[in-house]
């Protein structure tokens, strides 16, 4: 059941890897009627594909899934036409998908930040939390690293309401 009487606005969930933080995300949208589910995750392999297909069924068929791997502001724009509710998971995986494309990332993250102002519907985006391991020992990972979290700060601060995820618990931040 959604803790929400109406969803609404922005709202960023945050957590660790396999912390819970997309099944609450889905579950903010209970009672909705319906929901676009952006898919930043690319099934490069089996074991992606695999969870990608796990995601799928644990959502159900009243879903409208779309998959984005780069141009998530374009999805969000096209969006306003229909106003359906939206859920993007992962931006983190966005984020090394455009790392990836050599695309500037602080730019599209700054892009997405107009576009969720400028967005008629209620979004809900899902994020991994990476600041709170050790100290990568590698350049790549390190910048991945810092620019989530830099990431993270941007759309928090855009967002209506900000959730962090542990252990399949939320707790409200914002």
């Amino acid at each position: 059941m959604s803790p929400f009487k109406e969803l609404q606005g922005t709202i960023l969930v945050l957590g660790g890897a396999a912390s819970g933080k997309s099944a609450f995300a889905e579950q903010l949208f209970a009672g909705s009627g319906g929901a676009v589910y952006v898919a930043t995750a690319e099934a490069l392999d089996d074991e992606m594909r695999a969870r990608i297909e796990r995601h799928r069924k644990r959502r159900g068929k009243s879903w409208t899934s779309i998959e984005v791997p780069l141009d998530i502001t374009g999805a969000l724009r096209a969006n306003s036409e229909t106003g359906a509710p939206m859920l993007i998971d992962c931006l983190t995986l966005w984020l090394s998908n455009l790392m990836h494309d050599g695309g500037d990332s602080a730019e599209m993250v700054n892009a997405l930040c107009a576009a969720l102002g400028d967005a008629n519907f209620p979004v809900v985006l899902v994020s991994n939390e990476v600041g709170g391991g050790i100290v990568p020992e590698n350049e790549l990972a390190r910048s991945f690293r810092d620019a989530a979290g830099a990431m993270n700060q941007k759309i928090a601060a855009a967002a209506d309401q900000v959730y962090l995820v542990t252990a399949g618990i939320a707790q409200k931040l914002k």
